[in-house]
């Protein structure tokens, strides 16, 4: 099983703007899907949400709500639960349908 780490991007912020952890949307166990978001960050008066990296199961939680962090942190884990590029039965089917997906023709 592939695993995805939980990278905090560079915010652009300074070295002197606190970021800190938030609050995260789902809890250890849970099943994400890639691009969600995942967690959320404060930089002084600026919120930003980290997406998931991957469609999986959050394996692990490094940094807990009210936690200080620095870009480039590794914030959690994502153990990636697709195989063969298909989505996990449970994923969203929301959304717009890749050109062809309903095998008609033009």
């Amino acid at each position: 099983m592939r695993h995805a780490p939980v990278i905090l991007p560079d915010l652009g912020t300074g070295p002197d703007v606190p970021i800190v952890i938030s609050y995260w949307f789902a809890s250890r166990g849970e099943q994400v899907w890639e691009g969600e978001r995942l967690v959320e960050i404060l930089a002084g008066p600026a919120t930003f949400d980290v997406p998931a990296p991957a469609t999986g199961r959050l394996a692990a939680i490094h940094g807990r709500e009210d936690d200080r962090v620095q870009p480039g942190s590794v914030l959690g884990v994502v153990a990636v639960t697709e195989e063969d590029g298909d989505a996990p039965a449970d994923a969203p089917t929301d959304g717009p349908e890749p050109p062809g997906a309903r095998g008609g023709g033009p």
